[in-house]
């Protein structure tokens, strides 16, 4: 069992990475839940803008905690790095995808995804043991 274990087991040490590894994962999840929403009900993809922000809301949470946590030190920092990196990324793959352009609304979500993750990194590296 312990040989599966550390076959099947992948870690991260890094914790910005582990942060931004658990951000994706956790969107990917919401992404899928999303997609299921609108193939199951009748709801429209103009409905989702709110629900998508939700999800984004989450994904930095969860990343900025799990920063948090594997740093042991410092978890606003490591989590608000962790949000903006993330941020960044979302923000690239919309220009690359959509050819949409930098504008003050994107500077202002770069914003609160720092906020909003260096909220989770607090939480996260208070939850570290002594």
């Amino acid at each position: 069992m312990q040989l599966i274990r550390r076959l099947v087991s992948f870690r991260v040490s890094n914790p910005i990475l582990s942060g931004l590894c658990q951000a994706f994962v956790w969107m990917f999840i919401g992404a899928l839940i999303l997609s299921l929403f609108l193939w199951m009900s009748g709801m429209r993809e103009q409905d989702l803008s709110l629900y998508t922000y939700v999800v984004h809301g989450l994904s930095l949470l969860v990343g900025g905690f799990v920063a948090g946590k594997r740093s042991g030190e410092k978890g606003w920092y490591y989590g608000g790095i962790t949000g903006i990196v993330y941020g960044l990324l979302v923000l690239l793959i919309g220009f690359l995808s959509l050819d949409a352009s930098f504008n003050w609304k994107d500077s202002l979500q770069l914003l609160s995804a720092f906020f909003i993750s260096a909220l989770g990194g607090i939480f996260g590296v208070n939850t570290h043991r002594s």
